[in-house]
């Protein structure tokens, strides 16, 4: 029996684990050549329930791709949503990542419980931001021979010359640098790759699984922490039955030959052999929750060295004397406007006052937006049957995202002057611990890519809410430049922030005041906007609660 340390194969006396359906006598967690046990029998899985059904012949082909498109890339845990397509590792002061994402590869065989483990760690790491990637969206592009050999499981999909590595390293590298990248989605019934690519955006954390995560060099210098997930071949095999039957319409007569001539052959030359790079080994994947509780404890003291947060001062302060971005854009501060700033900001306005006239610069700032829509030329005739050279909206629709709570409150407003509009909302709030924004809430319209999103909330200080609202709906694919955010106060900061992060965003607003205090709070600003809105206690110091719960 070997036990691994990186790079190095050390010849144990610890007892063998023979590779055998038989559990071994101490289940557990091998790291740097060391065990770590796990639960007695925690990896039993019983095979009949894993094979397919007797009799029930060829299953119809779905359509599966490596990465569904029609489906937002999210974990529902029992205390939020995480999105797994990524979201912003937060700016220093020159808008770029202060440090490269902590990425994790992980390795093992075919059906050996990567994703499953990938995922398990993701909900346990409670981080807000992490990207999944998986090497399935990156088998190259088929020749037409090589489409034929394929669909009579002639094709060899296990060997290393079947991953498109080139792209997979710079995918990567992208990906750690904070950036965008496109993703191939993968049609496993027609075995190619889809018109549409996925777009992933960078993340504290970088999850990378497949069956060669470890077989290239480049690649495995980009990844901070290896893990092999190793299950035992009958469970392999059986899990492999019931997903390619059940999930990619092929018989068991083709599963088991491309089995028996590629995937086992390839598993014992290019797939095992990499264990030994490996940080750490996992026996029985995601049944051995000793291993993934070892797993998660190291890279939370890794991410705490690497302190991947906001630094909210060094950004405070980055953008002093640089002049407000182009792409704002701030209501005509005529009397009546600074009339209404004026009632609204008062500490002695009643709330009636407050709403009244709260509605009405809400009513203004979104007349003033929609007029930054695209329009063309078109030609009406009038009831006196005479012809009118006018101007149409020349988008599909118009849909309005509301930051909660206090976003909610220019829905109205929207609503009034856009008919038909559609309405999603997105909850975002401060964990108090970390200082970081995360997502606790989303519903957004379907086909929300082909959109004008109006993205609206009241107040935006140090513009952290904001900037997490924007990444989810372009993980949404929205484009760019079809956001434009709306808010009836901002701060300076905020607008630098959100503007360096996202140049071609349209930044509305009613004003912008100059600064922010020590608390990131406006100054002079508007007070607590949801609490004098909705009449209800304002927190203890008075603050904003869009600059606390939400750091707007």
């Amino acid at each position: 029996m070997f036990l691994y340390t990186p790079g190095i194969t050390l010849l144990s006396a610890v007892p063998c684990v023979p590779a055998m359906s038989s559990p071994p006598a101490y289940p557990g967690i091998r790291i740097s050549g060391c065990w770590a046990l796990g639960a007695e029998g925690s990896h039993a899985e019983s095979l009949d329930r894993l094979l397919p059904p007797v009799g029930t012949g060829r299953s119809p082909r779905k359509r599966t791709t490596s990465q569904c498109k029609s489906e937002p890339p999210l974990l529902r845990t029992s205390k939020r949503t995480i999105y797994t397509a990524g979201r912003p590792p937060w700016y220093n002061e020159h808008g770029t990542q202060s440090k490269e994402a902590f990425a994790i590869g992980l390795g093992g065989g075919s059906a050996s419980g990567k994703t499953t483990v990938a995922r398990m760690i993701i909900e346990a790491l409670d981080v807000p931001w992490v990207v999944l990637l998986s090497m399935d969206s990156f088998y190259k592009v088929l020749t037409t021979q090589q489409q034929e050999q394929a669909a009579h499981n002639n094709f060899n999909f296990d060997h290393p010359d079947a991953f498109d590595f080139d792209l997979i390293v710079s995918t990567l590298k992208k990906l750690k640098q904070g950036k965008s990248v496109k993703v191939p989605v993968y049609d496993f019934t027609t075995h190619s790759r889809k018109k549409d690519w996925k777009t992933l955006y960078g993340a504290n954390v970088i999850i990378f699984e497949g069956i060669m995560a470890f077989a290239d060099k480049t690649l495995l210098e980009l990844l901070d922490m290896k893990i092999f997930v190793d299950t035992d071949s009958d469970i392999r095999l059986v899990r492999r039955l019931r997903r390619d039957i059940s999930e990619r319409g092929r018989d068991i007569e083709g599963v088991i030959k491309q089995y028996n001539k590629f995937v086992k052959p390839a598993f014992d030359q290019y797939i095992q052999p990499t264990m030994r790079v490996a940080d750490i080994v996992v026996p029985w994947g995601s049944g051995n929750t000793v291993a993934i509780d070892l797993i998660v404890q190291h890279m939370h003291s890794q991410l705490e060295e690497r302190k991947l947060r906001w630094d909210m001062a060094a950004l405070a302060s980055a953008h002093q004397c640089h002049p407000l971005p182009r792409t704002l854009s701030v209501l005509k501060s005529t009397p009546q406007v600074r009339g209404m700033h004026t009632i609204i900001r008062d500490k002695e306005t009643s709330r009636d006052e407050f709403i009244f006239y709260s509605k009405r610069l809400m009513r203004l700032l979104i007349e003033h937006a929609l007029s930054f829509l695209p329009f063309q030329d078109c030609v009406v005739q009038t009831p006196q049957g005479q012809d009118y050279a006018g101007k149409c909206y020349a988008g599909k629709q118009i849909t309005g995202v509301s930051i909660l709570r206090a976003g909610e409150t220019m829905e109205p407003a929207l609503r009034a002057v856009c008919k038909d509009v559609r309405i999603g909302t997105i909850l975002i709030q401060t964990n108090q611990l970390t200082g970081e924004p995360e997502l606790h809430y989303l519903r957004l319209p379907k086909d929300i890519s082909d959109d004008h999103v109006i993205l609206m909330d009241c107040t935006v200080s140090t513009g952290a809410a904001a900037m997490m609202a924007v990444r989810v709906l372009l993980d949404h694919d929205v484009p760019e430049d079809k956001i434009f955010l709306l808010s009836l106060l901002m701060a300076e900061m905020g607008v630098h922030s959100v503007a360096y992060a996202f140049p071609r965003v349209r930044i509305i607003t009613t004003a912008v005041d100059k600064r922010v205090n020590d608390l990131f709070r406006i100054i002079p600003g508007i007070g607590n906007f949801g609490d004098r809105y909705f009449g209800t206690d304002a927190a203890p110091d008075g603050s904003d609660e869009e600059e606390v719960a939400s750091t707007s």
